[in-house]
């Protein structure tokens, strides 16, 4: 044990004086001693190697390497493309309505033509459609004016017709006496009428348009005189002095039929005036006349 540890020693040691320049001449270093320091020497140089990495390893490197020296070429040196290659190519910010950039394009106006075309069918469409709308509206229009322009006519007739047969007070002047319904030993019933006070002789005018259908004397009412109007009411008019007016006389609103007299079952010289609608019951006198704007 003791010498193969001195053996390994040994040489260690020479190969260190070997390193060490020595001031002998080379010819006097002994010949074995050289061999031996070459020998002890390629150890030192196995073990570079085995830190080495392997051949496939180196290899790959070397390709990584390659690689990246050509891409910064490719970089540096310009490339001839068309131009319309290079726009493309160009490096521009993204736009907001078309949404290219230098890496994608998302186009909004693709296919803008077929919305055009899309939108036009719809405008073309919607232009029937208003015309149609039109043309029906025009036409209401016209039967509305026509419908109307009937109506104003109708009435006209009719305000004609209202003016023609609007009421007029009886006599020119009185003051009121005896009311509807009053109750009095002078009637075996309620009063049917109005009493308006006038002197005698006094003319009194038919309140509206219409024929005459009745004359003479009739007991406790006088001599009377009935006046039938367009719509079939009747008006009395009692107690008269005198008639001046005939069965079957057209007379107009206003038109002087008889004068005032106390004949019948009177107190004193007034019209008793009553109003039968449709010639059935008497009304009240006063609201009749109010309907139609005359106020007693």
């Amino acid at each position: 044990m003791g010498d193969h540890r001195a053996d390994r020693r040994g040489p260690r040691r020479r190969a260190e004086v070997t390193r060490t320049p020595s001031k002998k001449p080379a010819a006097a270093v002994p010949t074995t001693g050289k061999r031996r320091a070459s020998r002890h020497s390629a150890p030192s140089g196995g073990g570079l190697l085995r830190i080495l990495p392997s051949v496939p390893v180196l290899a790959g490197v070397a390709t990584v390497a390659i690689a990246a020296i050509g891409a910064l070429s490719a970089v540096d040196t310009p490339v001839s493309t068309p131009a319309a290659a290079q726009e493309s190519l160009a490096f521009r910010p993204a736009s907001a309505l078309s949404g290219s950039s230098a890496t994608s394009t998302n186009s909004l106006l693709s296919g803008r033509g077929q919305d055009v075309s899309r939108d036009s069918s719809r405008d073309a469409l919607a232009d029937v459609v208003n015309e149609d709308l039109v043309a029906e509206a025009e036409a209401q229009v016209k039967q509305r004016n026509v419908a109307l322009a009937q109506f104003a006519k109708k009435a006209e007739a009719q305000a004609a017709k209202i003016a023609e047969n609007a009421w007029v007070s009886p006599l020119d002047s009185y003051h009121l006496s005896a009311g509807f319904g009053a109750a009095s030993y002078l009637w075996s019933h309620l009063h049917t009428g109005q009493d308006l006070g006038a002197p005698i002789g006094s003319p009194i005018h038919s309140i509206a348009n219409g024929v005459v259908t009745e004359t003479g004397y009739d007991g406790s009412y006088g001599n009377k005189t009935v006046v039938t109007l367009d719509d079939g009411t009747e008006i009395w008019y009692c107690h008269q002095t005198s008639y001046l007016v005939s069965v079957g006389d057209v007379v107009r609103g206003g038109e002087t039929i008889g004068t005032v007299g106390s004949t019948g079952n009177s107190t004193g010289p007034h019209l008793h005036i009553e109003v039968r609608p449709g010639g059935g019951d008497p009304v009240d006198p006063m609201e009749a006349f109010l309907v139609h704007g005359i106020t007693l």
